[in-house]
């Protein structure tokens, strides 16, 4: 009999082993650049979480915002990197947990760019003149400047003669070069890096001004994951330290010095901004 049992109980650790052995986060992330440069900037974190937790890491690509909010919250994916009013609307829609957000996006800002052909120098210069946000579910790119512009006496929609949508970062600078607007704002760290690397045309785009600072990105899991591996994925990431030579990389694609842990109660300042601008009920 007590053979018996040693024998189920070797059977079920064996069969435990090997399920751990195939289980997958599937990671996901707000499409706020080109997918190819989202996958790119993945690749080494990924790796290097699959050492940490011991698991498969997958990186799952979503068309945009909305669907990242909508596969975290049905179960569809294990943690996403989300901004400040992504996780926002996540948190509405069910149970989320933040963990970490790097150390910069405690006091993030955002960048209003214009057009150096059409003679914009200023944000007045702007007034009656066709201006860009990235996507509609975007923190930097659409809430938090929207919100600035308001406070400052300029309603987008009758301060601007049209108001539009690039759906990313890196879209909004390439549509005031090309001339399709003559201003837009775009995520702070995004327009740093295009300018560091030199895909900026400056002769055609031009910085205005920078908006004050506020709470933005995280990465945040679906509320129904084992609390262990929560910690496991916390301590991750809190793990990461620049300088190490193993971890610099992997840092300076997140464009991080470090992560910290975060909680929901940091981004309470986003709701309310989101819904003083009419965006969330």
């Amino acid at each position: 009999m007590n053979a018996k049992i040693t024998l189920a109980s070797l059977l079920l650790a064996v069969s435990a082993i090997a399920g751990a052995a195939d289980a997958v986060l599937k990671v996901s992330a707000i499409p706020d650049e080109a997918p190819t440069e989202l996958q790119r900037k993945f690749a080494p974190l990924g790796s290097y979480l699959e050492k940490e937790l011991g698991m498969k890491v997958q990186f799952v690509p979503v068309t945009d915002y909305a669907g990242v909010v909508t596969a975290l919250t049905a179960d569809q994916i294990d943690m996403a990197w989300l901004g400040g009013f992504t996780f926002v609307q996540a948190s509405q829609r069910g149970k989320v947990v933040p963990l970490v957000q790097r150390a910069e996006d405690a006091r993030f800002t955002a960048k209003y760019i214009g057009s150096v052909e059409a003679g914009i120098k200023t944000l007045q210069d702007l007034k009656g003149k066709r201006f860009a946000f990235g996507s509609a579910s975007s923190t930097s790119g659409h809430l938090m400047p929207r919100y600035f512009l308001q406070k400052q006496g300029m309603q987008p929609e009758s301060y601007f003669k049209t108001v539009g949508y690039s759906g990313a970062h890196d879209a909004t600078v390439a549509w005031v070069a090309s001339g399709k607007v003559e201003g837009g704002v775009l995520n702070a760290s995004v327009w740093d890096k295009l300018v560091e690397a030199g895909k900026v045309d400056q002769s055609k785009v031009r910085l205005l001004g920078t908006t004050p600072t506020f709470y933005d990105y995280n990465w945040t899991v679906r509320g129904s994951m084992d609390k262990k591996l929560q910690q496991k994925i916390q301590a991750a990431f809190l793990k990461l330290d620049d300088s190490k030579p193993e971890y610099k990389a992997i840092l300076e694609l997140q464009r991080a010095s470090k992560f910290i842990a975060t909680k929901a109660e940091n981004y309470e300042g986003i709701e309310a901004a989101a819904k003083a601008a009419g965006l969330l009920q």
